[in-house]
C-alpha cells in the first residue's frame, strides 16, 4: 500500500455578516488538534470537485446549522501546515455571506458562537489569520447587508 503524500490543499471560509453589521465567531471545541478554544470564522476543506462557494456554505451549514448566501469573494488567505511531516500549502478562499436562517446548532456541547460588531472582534480570543479574514470581509462591505430583515 503506497502513503499518499499530500499536496496542497484548498479551503473556504465563510464570514457570516448580519444586516447589523455583526460578524459571527465561532469558538473552536477543547477536542480539536488545531487552535482549540480559539474563536474564528467558520472554514475548511473542500471536498473533491468541490467549488469554493459550495464549500464555504457546506462548512458553515456543518459548523453553524446555518444556510447562507453567498454575497461576494472578499479575498484569500494562505498558511503552512504539517501533516504526518509533509509540509501543505494550504490555500483559502474567503466570502462575505450573508446569513438566511438564524438558528445557530454547534457540533460540539463546549463550543460557542457569538455576533461581534467590527468594535468588538477583539474582546474574543481571534487568532491574526482569522481576524485578517474578517478585516477582508470589513473593507467589502456590501450595500445589499444593510436591507437585510431578521
Amino acid at each position: 500500500m503506497t502513503m499518499d503524500i499530500p499536496g496542497d490543499r484548498r479551503l473556504a471560509a465563510a464570514v457570516v455578516m448580519d444586516y447589523k453589521q455583526r460578524v459571527l465567531l465561532v469558538r473552536r471545541s477543547d477536542k480539536e488538534r488545531f487552535l482549540p478554544r480559539v474563536w474564528g470564522v467558520p472554514c475548511g476543506k473542500l471536498e473533491p470537485g468541490e467549488s469554493p462557494e459550495d464549500g464555504a456554505l457546506r462548512e458553515l451549514k456543518e459548523e453553524t446549522g446555518l444556510l447562507g448566501e453567498i454575497v461576494r469573494k472578499v479575498g484569500e488567505s494562505s498558511f503552512v501546515s504539517d501533516l504526518r511531516g509533509h509540509e501543505i500549502k494550504n490555500w483559502q478562499d474567503n466570502f462575505l455571506v450573508r446569513p438566511l436562517s438564524a438558528t445557530i446548532t454547534l457540533p460540539e456541547p463546549d463550543q460557542a458562537a457569538v455576533w461581534l460588531s467590527p468594535a468588538e472582534l477583539t474582546t474574543v480570543d481571534i487568532d491574526e489569520y482569522n481576524l485578517d479574514i474578517v478585516r477582508q470581509a470589513l473593507t467589502s462591505r456590501s450595500p445589499e447587508l444593510l436591507r437585510q430583515v431578521t
